[in-house]
């Protein structure tokens, strides 16, 4: 394997239950992120100082910013919009609010300000999880069958979407359109040795990064899905990456305390902390959702 980043080294050690959803917000120079089973959303400033955190009143799984300066994220019934001067959780599109236990995961936009999203079983047994596609107005049905949606990430040059079906150790890849529509699905990877595959980011180079649940790692996988390179950390429990910095070379990513036994916790003491580390490819921006005037 490759050298394809420096030590992964601790940024925050905030201890979350399952740290996720790690956003690199530009304009701001700040980081955000989640703890699903926390139940709260954390933010920092890119040297881990500054460090902030609201209480959410549901599983809030992802953050993303918004074409109007606003933060969206998701809870258990659908997105809501995220006032950060007073931490209020304001309903704006309402996605399976009818589906008892269904919660969302993983979330992505691309370059035309399109959310990629998934539900998933939170009981982590039935094959209830969609992949969802939200332009503004309105939330489109992409892909079904998932027990755990997972990594929404584009490929550099937006004709390819990648998804991952968690539980199957299974990474599929998408013809995507101009108009936003699937095609295609096709197997771009498994992960046969050891841990689950969750979160993603791709490269400027067009290389998949995928977190490793379990796994101790962060891959890189080469447009063909083939491993050329990982990152190792301290912990097991690795969920999701961002690539960030003026050079998008620096990389934050979450990771996870949830399923680990007490005497995996006394092993681990750095699980469920936000980690960075400097990457030799620079990575791809962050997008800001497109909301309709």
């Amino acid at each position: 394997m490759s050298i394809v980043a420096t030590q992964p080294t601790p940024l925050w050690e905030v201890g979350a239950t399952l740290g996720e959803g790690v956003l690199w917000d530009a304009p701001n120079q700040q980081v955000w992120f989640v703890d699903i089973k926390g139940k709260r959303l954390h933010r920092c400033a890119a040297d881990g100082s500054d460090q902030r955190s609201w209480d959410a009143p549901g599983q809030v799984s992802f953050v993303v910013r918004a074409s109007d300066g606003g933060l969206v994220v998701s809870l258990e019934d659908g997105l809501y919009r995220f006032v950060e001067a007073t931490g209020e959780f304001v309903p704006f599109a309402k996605v399976e609010a009818d589906v008892t236990g269904n919660r969302f995961n993983d979330g992505h936009v691309d370059a035309q300000g399109r959310l990629w999203f998934g539900s998933m079983d939170d009981a982590e047994e039935a094959p209830s999880g969609v992949l969802y596609r939200f332009d503004g107005t309105h939330v489109v049905r992409m892909d079904d069958g998932y027990i755990i949606t997972n990594g929404p990430a584009v490929s550099p040059d937006g004709r390819t979407l990648y998804h991952t079906d968690t539980l199957d150790k299974r990474v599929y890849a998408f013809d995507l359109a101009e108009d936003g529509s699937l095609s295609g699905k096709r197997l771009f990877a498994e992960i046969t040795d050891g841990g689950w595959p969750d979160g993603m980011a791709v490269d400027a180079e067009g290389h998949v990064w995928i977190a490793v649940f379990r796994g101790w790692r962060i891959e890189r996988r080469n447009p063909q899905g083939d491993k050329v390179g990982e990152v190792r950390f301290p912990c097991s429990n690795i969920t999701k990456l961002a690539f960030a910095g003026d050079d998008l070379r620096t990389v934050y990513a979450t990771s996870a305390r949830k399923g680990l036994t007490a005497e995996e916790l006394a092993q681990q003491p750095l699980a469920g902390a936000l980690f960075t580390f400097r990457a030799e490819t620079a990575g791809l921006p962050h997008h800001v959702l497109r909301l309709q005037e």
